[in-house]
C-alpha cells in the first residue's frame, strides 16, 4: 500500500511504514504550529553511466518555493551541486556546471525535484536537499548510485585466468610468428644455396671448358710450332735445290755451248771429211762419237782428236 504525498505530485509515492514516523511526528506537534519539513524518498536512485536522473524531494506542508532559498549539497564534498535563490541559479561546483537543472515547474506545488545529467560513477553517493524559508529550515537525504555495466567487480581467479590465457595466447602467436619467419629464412637460405650450388657447377663447367681450351690451343700450337720447323726445313730444301738447280742450269749451258762447239770442230775435222754420212754412216758416226769422248776429257792425250780442247763434266771414257 502506497500514500500520495505533496501537493498534485505525480509520482512521488512512499510505503506507508515509512510514513510511520512523520504521522507520529505531525500527532505530537500543537495545533497551529505549522512546522517546515522536507519530505524525500527513503530508497536509492539508481542509474546507469551515461543516463539522466532526478532526484526528487518535497516540502511538507505542501506550499510554493519559487521564493524560498533552495541548495543541493553533495555529502562528499561538502559543495554545492546546485543553488537556487529568488529566481536565481547561483554558483556551483564546476563539476555540475551545465549538467544541473531545478525543475520549476513544480516550485509552485513544493517539489524541489533536481535534474543531472550524463551521469558518471563520480556521482554516487548521498545528497541534501536543504530549504531555507524565513526562519524556517529543512532538509532531507537523497541516496544515489550509479552503476557502470561495462565494468562489473570480477573475481581475482577470473583475471588471473584471462591474465595467463592472454600470455598464453601471446607466446603462441609470437612462437608461430617466429616459426614461420624461420621457415621463411629456411626456405630462402636453401633458395640461396641451390641458386649458389648452379653457380658453382656452371663455373666448373666453364673452367673444364677453358681447360680443354687451353689444351686444344696447346696442341694447336704444338703443331704451329712443327709445322713451322717443317717449313723451315722445306725451305732450306728449297732453297738447296734452287741452288742445285742454278747449277744445273749453269751446266747445261756450258754443255750446250761445248757441244756446239764440238760440233763445230768436227765439221772442220778431217774425219768428218773422210766418212761422210751418205758414203760411209757407220764410219761416221763413230768418227763423230769418239771426237766428242777426245773432246769432253782432256786427261787422255793419245785420245785427243783434232779440234778445240774443251773439259767436261759428264761422260764416261771408253
Amino acid at each position: 500500500m502506497h500514500f500520495l504525498l505533496g501537493c498534485n505530485h505525480p509520482s512521488f509515492t512512499l510505503p506507508w511504514r515509512t510514513l510511520l514516523p512523520y504521522l507520529v511526528a505531525l500527532h505530537l506537534l500543537q495545533p497551529g504550529s505549522a512546522q517546515l519539513r522536507v519530505v524525500a524518498p527513503s530508497l536509492r536512485v539508481t542509474a546507469n553511466v551515461g543516463q539522466d536522473v532526478v532526484l526528487r524531494c518535497q516540502l511538507s506542508p505542501c506550499k510554493d518555493a519559487w521564493s524560498s532559498d533552495i541548495r543541493w549539497i553533495q555529502h562528499r564534498t561538502s559543495g554545492f551541486v546546485h543553488h537556487y535563490q529568488n529566481g536565481e541559479d547561483l554558483e556551483q561546483m564546476e563539476e555540475y556546471k551545465g549538467r544541473t537543472e531545478l525543475l520549476r515547474d513544480g516550485l509552485s506545488d513544493g517539489n524541489l525535484d533536481l535534474r543531472i545529467t550524463a551521469v558518471s560513477t563520480s556521482d554516487s553517493g548521498s545528497y541534501s536537499c536543504a530549504v531555507q524559508d524565513g526562519d524556517g529550515y529543512a532538509d532531507a537525504v537523497v541516496d544515489l548510485e550509479v552503476s557502470d555495466p561495462f565494468s562489473q567487480i570480477t573475481h581475482p581467479w577470473k583475471v588471473a585466468l584471462a591474465v595467463i590465457v592472454t600470455i598464453l595466447v601471446g607466446s603462441f602467436v609470437i612462437t608461430v610468428f617466429l616459426y614461420r619467419k624461420k621457415a621463411a629464412e629456411t626456405t630462402k637460405q636453401k633458395r640461396m644455396d641451390a641458386k649458389l650450388e648452379t653457380l658453382v657447377e656452371n663455373l666448373e663447367r666453364r673452367n673444364a671448358e677453358f681447360e680443354k681450351l687451353a689444351s686444344d690451343l696447346e696442341r694447336r700450337n704444338a703443331q704451329l710450332d712443327k709445322l713451322a720447323s717443317d717449313l723451315v726445313q722445306q725451305t732450306k730444301a728449297v732453297e738447296k735445290l734452287n741452288s742445285q738447280w742454278s747449277k744445273l742450269q749453269s751446266l747445261k749451258l756450258t754443255k750446250s755451248d761445248t757441244i756446239q762447239n764440238n760440233c763445230i770442230g768436227y765439221e772442220k775435222s778431217p774425219q768428218a771429211v773422210n766418212y761422210s754420212p751418205l758414203s760411209n754412216p757407220e764410219k761416221h758416226h763413230e768418227a763423230k762419237r769418239r771426237w766428242y769422248i777426245k773432246s769432253d776429257y782432256p786427261q787422255y792425250p793419245n785420245q785427243r782428236g783434232v779440234g778445240p780442247a774443251h773439259v767436261g763434266t759428264h761422260g764416261t771414257p771408253i
